[in-house]
């Protein structure tokens, strides 16, 4: 699935139950080229050449699920199992610790303080909810206050990487250590009918507001986030896809994250203005092209932008998705319920761009510089 998909491998050691040895034999087996007892296991599997594993998690959640451990021994246990992820190949493995679940500011304090030199990366986890954990709201047919509730969850990932940036900064004034938000986005009730342990949930343009949203915050913080993962891909959470038996449909999501994708190794524009209460965006630049994706939550109202700078003359690009329901979907009877369309609510004039955006809709718009 990584070579199709064309992605990194990050894998996660289990630091709660299992031993230094049986994390370093996994690394072996997977990454070793030459001799040896793991390397040769492999080949006896069917798999000559070693995988390449750019990421290694060591420990998750490691606070809760993972072994319910204070910071203090975590970050201990830390430094010892990762002496033995060590690297077999010409290819460095990223050694990411197990950070703290939301905000849990003294858990990123004590583990930086302990273990920051050892580690290149550190997690933070943090789900966006309508209200109590133990009471979670539904994917569909959720009231107008639950809009609200889900994205004001969304938007405290801002505070949440300002807060743990200013801690890691007292250890890490460089900003070598990249902090891995590599579990986050919409957690809602599951369907009805279906396991409570598979976590499916409806995906609608709520969630993809929650998606451009918490993409455009990891944006304004890219000097110290340096990678993000939305839980999860296929059939769990928020996810992008979801199947059933030989059918597949996209989700709002799905399409937020295709309208984003021009921003992948891209720089980040430094971009000053007002940003509403139901208006956020982002800009960046590469080769040769200015991105601006922005998102409209308003529930009712359309609203412009007016963004000054030097652009050419012309739009190279300009799409969108938008819905005019609040719990819009896709399903696998209408797959395209939400689906990209080009947009035309963007207008350069002497120079100057002018966006207007209707509620409920993420766009992104192309210019050259």
């Amino acid at each position: 699935m990584l070579r199709q998909l064309g992605c990194e491998a990050y894998i996660n050691g289990n630091v709660g139950s299992g031993t230094v040895q049986e994390m370093q034999e996994w690394i072996e087996y997977m990454t070793m080229d030459g001799e040896s007892p793991m390397a040769n296991l492999r080949r006896e599997n069917g798999h000559d050449d070693p995988w390449k594993v750019k990421f290694f998690g060591v420990g998750n959640e490691s606070w809760g699920c993972g072994g319910n451990m204070r910071p203090d021994y975590y970050a201990d246990v830390y430094r010892r199992y990762q002496t033995f992820v060590r690297q077999y190949g010409k290819d460095k493995i990223y050694k990411i610790a197990c950070g703290p679940n939301i905000d849990d500011y003294n858990w990123m304090d004590r583990v930086m303080s302990i273990a920051a030199p050892f580690m290149d990366g550190i997690s933070l986890h943090h789900y966006a909810l309508t209200g109590a954990w133990e009471d979670k709201g539904p994917a569909l047919g959720f009231e107008e206050s639950q809009w609200w509730s889900l994205l004001k969850s969304a938007k405290k990932m801002d505070e949440l990487i300002t807060k743990h940036s200013t801690i890691m900064d007292k250890y890490d004034p460089e900003k070598r250590v990249g902090l891995i938000v590599d579990e986050w986005g919409s957690w809602l009730a599951v369907e009805p009918g279906t396991n409570p342990g598979f976590l499916y949930q409806q995906n609608t343009i709520r969630d993809a507001m929650v998606a451009a949203l918490t993409l455009n915050i990891f944006h304004k913080h890219a000097d110290r986030v340096h990678m993000a993962n939305i839980a999860q891909t296929v059939n769990v959470l928020q996810a992008m896809i979801l199947t059933e038996g030989d059918k597949m449909v996209k989700t709002p999501s799905y399409h937020v994250f295709d309208l984003y994708k021009v921003h992948q190794d891209a720089d980040v524009v430094a971009s000053y203005g007002d940003e509403s209460d139901t208006l956020s965006y982002t800009v960046s630049k590469k080769d040769g092209m200015i991105s601006i994706s922005l998102c409209n939550y308003s529930l009712t109202d359309t609203q412009t932008l007016d963004v000054a700078g030097e652009f050419g003359d012309t739009i190279a690009e300009a799409r969108y998705i938008t819905a005019d329901k609040m719990d819009e979907h896709n399903d696998f009877e209408h797959p395209e319920n939400i689906t990209i369309k080009d947009f035309d609510g963007a207008k350069l004039v002497d120079g100057q761009l002018s966006i207007t955006i209707p509620p409920m809709s993420v766009a992104t718009i192309r210019i050259p510089e």
